[in-house]
């Protein structure tokens, strides 16, 4: 099996590896700060053994850890989780669960391998929507679909008209909305058409990865504010914490763009910012005024120059605009002074019939992807697992990935295992500095070319 490990201590894989990079929380998720205040988990303290070691208490760490639990009711399993639950990167997204994907070519080879995204997308939808009514999770767990909209008709020609074909292709129903059929459902005059497609979960992301976190199975530890400093490969793993270390025969790690850390997939992992605000709620005034439906969202038909967009069951605003490269997993307040004045102007150009509406929170969620779309997913190294690089939709294909890593690592047998292998693996990128040049001219190049969806 081909090896996604990097090859020397210093950064790659090898029987000691020293963790450069630790995540921060600058307490911005306007998701979290919203609701009521949770306790954390205790830290990892001592030495600890257990059977299995998860990394990362995200959409993929906690799938995985459940699932892990499911299969293995008498092992004892200790996920690791850097920060506190829902403060990580699965707590910051934009809270859509989508099913379908949005570019698909026309020829049979494309088409069945959009047969086997949505496979993997619905069972992992499914698995939370169990999950979720299983264990009372109040997330606004929301059946409520999205809309996949353009502001211009050129986004309506390139994107839309494509897409619906690609759906009629695939035997998927949709609805084709104009720009009033459009106001009338979300209230907003200010996009040109959309495409609705029913199958999309919307939720408050946070709330889902606390419940999720706060509802494993008793033979699962969680510990918080327990970053991996080092992992030693050898004789299964060892990974020490500031206070702590945890031994186990198999580790599965779900850190997502933080995986090179670890020594896996080595120069084959794209970091991105991306940026989002959140309303306070509306007054009951302001909701009349907006109009339409109680709870929708929106998907841009060009993810770097539009707008991902929800309204809210408690009647907020969520907007996400810029996808930033940020291998450094940093952010300045400069930087996040600079989005906030775009998104203002973004909000106001949306809902000039809110005017005295304000954006309360303002934040930013790693992303993770690879340059041809594969995820880091599988066997990796002896003893080590992954479910990492969900390539921006992170609530499905998470969850599938954490689910069908511990699967495997378990040595079930499931037949969207083959489906998750046959999205291939991460592409390798060219050096820095290079990389860094050609990403940031691709993305200027990007919101050239398509700002009338801006």
């Amino acid at each position: 099996m081909e090896s996604d490990i990097g090859a020397n201590t210093a950064g790659g894989f090898g029987p000691r590896t020293s963790i450069g990079v630790l995540p921060e929380n600058d307490a911005t998720n306007g998701w979290s700060r919203i609701l009521p205040h949770r306790a954390p988990r205790p830290s990892l303290k001592g030495d600890v053994l257990a059977d299995w070691a998860i990394v990362g208490a995200g959409y993929a760490g906690l799938a995985a850890a459940r699932r892990t639990a499911e299969n293995r009711p008498d092992d004892r399993i200790v996920v690791l989780e850097a920060h506190e639950v829902g403060e990580n990167a699965s707590g910051r997204n934009s809270g859509f669960a989508i099913d379908l994907p949005h570019n698909v070519g026309s020829s049979l080879a494309e088409l069945d391998g959009s047969h086997r995204y949505i496979r993997l997308s619905r069972a992992a939808i499914d698995y939370l929507d169990k999950t979720v009514t299983a264990a009372g999770i109040d997330c606004q767990w929301s059946r409520r679909g999205k809309y996949h909209a353009a502001v211009s008709p050129h986004g309506r020609a390139l994107v839309l008209k494509p897409l619906a074909r690609e759906l009629e292709a695939l035997n998927e129903p949709f609805r084709w909305l104009d720009a009033e059929q459009l106001q009338v459902e979300i209230g907003t005059p200010y996009y040109h058409a959309a495409v609705y497609t029913a199958g999309c979960v919307l939720m408050n992301p946070a709330a889902l990865t606390r419940g999720l976190a706060d509802s494993l199975p008793p033979n699962v530890t969680l510990h918080e504010n327990s970053p991996v400093v080092r992992v030693t490969y050898e004789n299964g793993v060892r990974l020490e914490t500031p206070v702590g270390n945890l031994f186990a025969p198999k580790l599965i790690l779900a850190t997502n763009g933080f995986a090179e850390q670890f020594g896996l997939y080595k120069r084959k992992l794209l970091v991105f910012a991306a940026f989002a605000s959140l309303t306070r709620r509306l007054t009951p005034d302001e909701r009349s005024a907006l109009g339409g439906a109680d709870d929708w969202g929106i998907t841009p038909a060009n993810a770097f120059a539009g707008c991902t967009m929800r309204f809210t069951q408690d009647h907020r605003i969520m907007l996400r605009q810029h996808i930033d490269y940020q291998p450094d997993f940093r952010v300045t307040e400069g930087h996040y002074r600079a989005v906030r004045r775009d998104h203002i102007a973004a909000f106001r150009a949306r809902f000039p019939m809110l005017r005295e509406v304000t954006l309360d929170y303002t934040w930013a969620g790693f992303v993770c992807l690879s340059r041809n779309h594969a995820p880091g997913f599988g066997h990796v190294a002896p003893s080590v697992y992954s479910a990492v690089c969900c390539n921006a939709v992170g609530v499905t294909k998470s969850t599938i990935g954490g689910i069908l890593a511990a699967d495997m690592a378990c040595g079930e047998d499931n037949p969207l295992i083959a489906d998750m292998e046959s999205l291939g693996r991460p592409a390798a990128l060219p050096p820095q500095p290079f990389l860094g040049v050609g990403v940031r001219l691709r993305q200027r190049w990007e919101l050239m070319r398509n700002r009338h969806e801006r």
